[in-house]
């Protein structure tokens, strides 16, 4: 019996003591026409899934250039860039338009909550990468992760009924209910899970080799992790930071609750309260600006500013990969 009629035959049951084999119809590897006519639709549905988020992303950075290029119909550009007073009116003449107070209170908010982030985060990284045994991580960072997908309105309110009036107003009464500093903090606690779930990646990544390497020389394990494991995973921390960043900046629903709404100059004073580009966003699309009124346009404004502002911490955040990546064999 031939090869190809060993593979394509199989024995059958005996009958009679006669021991038949049934011949199999052989398995056609060699790609049919109705093969290659599925092949060419799985691929043209593919390219419309990977075109449609492009397309998407076009579609909302058209609208934007348009409203803001309409906006600034309206108001001079100079203004909008150079002026730190910021009281929008229905007439645009009547309005100060200086984007500076917006922009510093959204960087006061997501400051702070980097300063409480970063820290707690990559500590909580470097346990789970080099400390945790495998059973309390494979516990501990799912849960770590299903933090980063509570409903921000709940982080919200926690800042708004415990984090300022339980916490900050304990050490000094002065504060008010709305505050920038119980908003930051707030928002430090919402980008944990994203540093140190991302963090921890990155530490986890790093060759075994290098841990040897280092106890062969007599280090300490926590040596290890901050002169070793750390140095070598810093381009995934510095990214998971810049990500953790754009977050913060684009949070709402904790700075709408819990930071307030008061509008002027640049802030000044954490423990009052600050409008963000987020809120402002929220507020004026929440009260009765028509379409025909300056506050609306100024809308798209602050959105492109937005989206400014992220794109270049993207770009930031490539580069720094690019440039402190380490590539192990």
């Amino acid at each position: 019996m031939s090869l190809e009629d060993t593979i394509s035959s199989t024995p059958a049951v005996e009958s009679s003591g006669v021991l038949t084999v049934e011949r199999r119809r052989p398995l056609d590897l060699s790609g049919s026409r109705n093969r290659a006519m599925s092949e060419r639709i799985i691929g043209f549905f593919l390219f419309l899934c990977g075109a449609l988020s492009i397309l998407t992303t076009i579609g909302i950075i058209g609208v934007l250039i348009v409203e803001t290029v309409e906006f600034f119909r309206r108001v001079s550009l100079w203004e909008y860039i150079s002026s730190t007073t910021f009281k929008p009116n229905r007439d645009a003449a009547k309005g100060d338009w200086g984007m500076w107070p917006l922009v510093s209170a959204t960087l006061s908010y997501a400051i702070i909550g980097l300063l409480l982030a970063v820290p707690v985060g990559i500590c909580i990284a470097i346990y789970l990468s080099e400390y945790a045994p495998l059973r309390v991580r494979t516990v501990v960072k799912p849960i770590l992760e299903l933090l980063a997908g509570v409903p921000t309105i709940v982080y919200g309110f926690f800042a708004l009924t415990f984090i300022t009036p339980d916490i900050l107003q304990r050490f000094d009464s002065q504060i008010g209910i709305f505050n920038v500093l119980g908003a930051g903090l707030t928002i430090g606690v919402l980008i944990i899970p994203l540093v140190a779930s991302l963090s921890e990646d990155a530490m986890r990544a790093v060759p075994g080799s290098l841990r040897e390497g280092a106890f062969a020389l007599g280090a300490t394990k926590f040596e290890t992790s901050m002169r070793v494991i750390l140095p070598a995973a810093i381009s995934g921390v510095v990214a998971s930071v810049i990500l953790a960043l754009g977050r913060a900046i684009g949070e709402t629903m904790i700075v709408v609750i819990a930071g307030g709404a008061q509008t002027g100059g640049v802030p000044t004073d954490l423990t009052g309260s600050a409008q963000s580009m987020t809120s402002y966003i929220v507020n004026v699309l929440g009260g009765e600006a028509s379409r025909s009124d300056t506050r609306y346009y100024s809308l798209f404004a602050i959105g492109f500013t937005l989206l400014i502002i992220t794109l270049i911490l993207n770009l930031i955040s490539r580069a720094f990969i690019r440039r402190f990546r380490e590539v192990y064999q």
